[in-house]
């Protein structure tokens, strides 16, 4: 059975962010991860962990004004001391409490900007990223999102993401597969994890459509949860979803989805 980690930035949200790790916790959850911590203290969330036994699993580096629409801002030319300012943060934020990778949101292309710019900004900025994490031990990762629901994100399908990868060149440099996405963009999901598994960092879940939980949609996680165990991966499942109604009324997808087959 795969080890599940709760994202908390989509579960339990009927609570504050801090309360948030009792609650996963108490629905059993080892892990935790999250999208952003830099709202809070890292002494009050390394408290929280040491008050439920919880680890954390990833976060994501800085990805621009969030609340204001922003989704990442690591492709834009105009940019780059934001965000390589927002590295260092990030990595502090991740020695604090104990994270052991950190996601990078590529982010919209920006649409004046030169298209031949802003793939070397990416790569540029990837590369910058990936030597500081290296730095502090830490490895990154990096997150194709489908087009549907965050339109013109610059990395939006596994062989781009892949692509870029291999030109940045950096060996702490790691795929996050976020299953959802995949669907969404192009399917192919056993074939795509089994091929391209020592690349993969990070796995994070949600059903389609709707984003709710595995179970609830058209992908066949009855067969997929078992297989990651087949193929050999090892790494957190990220659960990234939104509860149809109510975290802990939907978590039975566990037990029911998990079991070996």
């Amino acid at each position: 059975m795969p080890r599940f980690s709760a994202n908390l930035s989509l579960l339990f949200t009927e609570v504050p962010f801090l309360e948030r790790f009792e609650r996963a916790a108490q629905a059993g959850f080892a892990a935790v991860e999250f999208m952003f911590p830099y709202a809070y203290r890292p002494e009050d969330i390394a408290a929280r962990l040491a008050a439920t036994g919880l680890q954390v699993v990833l976060h994501n580096l800085p990805a621009g004004d969030w609340e204001a629409g922003e989704r990442g801002i690591a492709c834009h030319p105009d940019r780059v001391a934001e965000f390589r300012a927002g590295v260092a943060r990030a990595i502090a934020y991740a020695q604090a409490l104990g994270v052991p990778q950190l996601n990078c949101l590529a982010g919209p292309a920006p649409e004046s900007a030169d298209p031949a710019l802003v793939h070397q900004t990416l790569v540029e900025n990837l590369r910058f990223a990936a030597a500081a994490l290296a730095g502090a031990g830490l490895r990154l990762l990096v997150e194709p999102i489908n087009r549907y629901d965050i339109p013109g994100f610059y990395v939006h399908r596994t062989a781009q993401a892949l692509a870029l990868m291999d030109e940045v060149g950096a060996p702490n440099l790691f795929l996050q597969y976020d299953v959802y996405h995949a669907q969404r963009s192009e399917g192919e999901l056993a074939a795509t994890l089994a091929r391209h598994l020592a690349r993969i960092g990070h796995i994070q879940i949600a059903d389609n459509p709707g984003r709710h939980e595995p179970g609830t949609g058209e992908i066949h996680y009855g067969f997929l949860l078992p297989y990651l165990d087949r193929i050999g991966y090892s790494g957190w499942v990220g659960a990234e979803y939104r509860p149809a109604a109510g975290t802990e009324a939907g978590l039975g997808w566990r037990e029911a989805l998990a079991a070996p087959l």
